[in-house]
């Protein structure tokens, strides 16, 4: 993967627990939209198993089943494989046992235009930040508690 580091966007990773090891594919179809319209582009994609023990399994794409990650081995080839053996260690830490769990690393391309411009003019990002969403819902909630 060759990287035009005047054109990159921040990057960004999330772990997403499937309870039960439920994995099905179906986020599939909205990542791909995201990829498609330019928003994002998957840097790397692994998946992992937690078993009942606490023991963790790493797979990537092409060692699940359609059936379990549907269309989201679409890109596989063009993956750049950003996650290094420590990260998948730490990251399994978070995974219940018996669940199983995808790990997403990003480009938020769409931000790439504004990142160029900050560099460009000699800027450089200091901090950054994400609020979940359940943060949110649960400010809008108390927020909606306090006006009753």
């Amino acid at each position: 993967m060759t990287v035009d580091t005047d054109q990159l966007g921040p990057v960004d990773w999330i772990v997403v627990e499937f309870p039960g090891s439920q994995m099905n594919g179906e986020i599939a179809p909205v990542l791909g939209d995201l990829e498609d319209r330019g928003l994002i582009r998957v840097l790397d994609l692994l998946f992992m198993k937690k078993l009942a023990d606490g023991s963790l399994e790493a797979f990537e794409a092409s060692d699940l089943e359609d059936s379990e990650i549907g269309d989201l081995r679409r890109n596989e080839a063009e993956i750049a494989m950003v996650l290094s053996e420590q990260d998948v260690m730490d990251l399994g830490e978070t995974i219940e046992p018996g669940s199983s769990a995808a790990v997403l690393v990003w480009e938020n391309t769409w931000a790439a235009p504004f990142g160029a411009a900050v560099r460009h003019a000699g800027g450089q990002a200091v901090a950054s930040g994400r609020i979940p969403v359940q943060a949110l819902l649960a400010a809008a909630e108390a927020d909606e508690e306090e006006g009753d």
